[in-house]
């Protein structure tokens, strides 16, 4: 679906490069977090309902919460303390049923550099275990000679996808689910990115029977640092290709006063042909 893209580019570049798809699909039955509404897309127009002449016309409608499927998180999502990044009141802030600052129209698109974390490369195994607390000595040895550039995005592979297609697994509410500790989050900050995201549905480490209880990494990049946080990533082809380089294109809805939006980002890389993660 990406080639007329793809060629395009490459043609522009000189180059032949290939572009990769880093969303999930949004359908029913997809995995959810149990703090947000799920997805549901159902047609309320069929062909045949309706007959214009010889034509007809079909549409649907969907619901489903910001914070569902591949994702960006805005400012407003997480408050500590009862304020927002840069002070605000979080209570205040949401009166009135939308955000007043801070919200998903404020995250401005995203055409930057970005770099490829492989954290299951780096250990030696297929995808982490449940539970699994990513370290900062996990992200340097995942790093290898590559670099995090300051005002780049940071993708965290954790190989979850692989559980994908069993919403309790992927989820980790009973289990657990890998993620990024509070001192790779301050890593992560230290290095300058404007955004970080992992193949997760919660970024943060998620501990066996906790559930979402407690999620530092989410204070210590959206509260404290004002850096946006990308969830439900498919990174899965791009580790294949062993791009760990590349360049980042993400473009989120503008949706006045909302907490996240959906996204399709997209990772551009050198062309090459892809391998099997062992």
């Amino acid at each position: 679906m990406l080639d007329q893209t793809q060629d395009a580019l490459s043609a522009v570049l000189g180059r032949p490069v290939q572009v990769i798809d880093l969303s999930q699909p949004l359908e029913n039955g997809m995995p959810c977090s149990p703090s947000h509404p799920g997805f549901h897309m159902a047609l309320i127009r069929r062909h045949g309902d309706l007959m214009r002449g010889a034509g007809s016309g079909s549409n649907e409608i969907i619901t489903f919460g910001g914070h569902v499927g591949t994702h960006v998180d805005a400012l407003a999502h997480v408050a500590a303390e009862g304020r927002l990044y840069g002070g605000i009141d979080a209570v205040g802030n949401s009166v009135g049923g939308r955000h007043r600052e801070l919200g998903a129209e404020t995250i401005a698109p995203m055409l930057c550099s970005g770099v490829l974390l492989d954290i299951p490369r780096a250990l030696g195994v297929s995808r982490l275990e449940p539970g699994y607390g990513i370290t900062v000595a996990d992200l340097e040895t995942a790093l290898d000679g590559a670099s995090v550039a300051s005002g780049g995005v940071a993708l965290i592979r954790t190989g979850w996808p692989q559980l994908y297609g069993d919403s309790e697994a992927y989820v980790g509410h009973r289990d657990g689910a890998p993620g990024v500790t509070a001192e790779a989050a301050q890593w992560l900050v230290d290095r300058g990115v404007r955004a970080a995201g992992t193949d997760t549905i919660a970024f943060d480490q998620i501990l066996p029977g906790a559930g979402h209880s407690q999620m530092p990494a989410h204070h210590i990049l959206l509260v404290k640092h004002g850096i946006h946080i990308l969830e439900v990533l498919n990174l899965e082809e791009l580790a294949a290709h062993k791009a760990r380089e590349f360049f980042f294109v993400m473009i989120p809805l503008r949706i006045v006063g909302a907490t996240g939006s959906p996204v399709r980002p997209l990772a551009i890389v050198e062309s090459s042909a892809p391998e099997a993660h062992t």
